[in-house]
């Protein structure tokens, strides 16, 4: 699980905005593509993960930031069946391990090449994974947030120009960003390499996490 220090949990509760007009449930729109609510906006910077610094010093490729790509997705049948394939595959295929189980490290990121990781790790091959199939990176950010159990969390926001979606290693399900009940914190920015914060919005609970 991504570690976060305690007085940025602190922050970020402290900050929440309780977000107003989310819906239940979320709209259908054409060919079975969901619709949602409301754009995830950012409000300044923020300091990037300590373990995400660490990978780009690694692999600086997956933190670069080309202004030239799109900001948004324009979803289609096609390419949302693509999308939800992959966040299906990666999260069948990539076992749920610890850092600390896994390199002995409190927080590492990486590609999991070896079929284990946690949170981010996965998020980062799910990146990947869309990229490689022509999507463009600027509009996948991994994005920290704090989970139901009030953890910290890393899940995959794609923004697209019917809204901006969540991809999460905890459920098969791709929901808006405003129906996963969590409090989000920071994403990476689109216009830079670093990170963007989001404020601490918080969205509706959601009563059961099912894959």
């Amino acid at each position: 699980m991504l570690s976060l220090h305690r007085n940025l949990i602190g922050t970020a509760l402290a900050a929440m905005v309780v977000m107003t007009g989310a819906t239940s449930a979320q709209a259908q729109g054409s060919a079975g593509i969901p619709v949602a609510s409301l754009p995830a906006d950012a409000s300044g910077d923020a300091r990037a993960p300590y373990a995400w610094t660490d990978f780009c010093k690694r692999m600086p490729s997956e933190c670069r930031v080309d202004t030239r790509e799109a900001e948004r997705i324009e979803v289609n049948s096609k390419l949302w069946k693509t999308i939800v394939a992959v966040n299906n595959t990666i999260n069948r295929e990539i076992e749920a391990i610890t850092d600390e189980d896994h390199w002995g490290l409190v927080d590492r990121w990486d590609i999991p090449t070896d079929g284990k990781g946690d949170c981010e790790d996965y998020v980062l091959l799910k990146r990947k994974r869309l990229a490689e199939a022509g999507l463009p990176r600027r509009a996948m950010l991994v994005t920290v947030v704090i989970d139901e159990e009030n953890a910290g969390h890393a899940v995959l926001m794609i923004r697209t120009d019917r809204g901006d979606f969540i991809l999460d290693n905890k459920r098969n399900a791709i929901l808006p960003w405003s129906q996963t009940g969590y409090v989000y914190v920071k994403r990476e920015s689109q216009y830079r390499t670093g990170w963007t914060s989001l404020g601490g919005a918080q969205t509706p609970t959601v009563a059961s996490v099912q894959r």
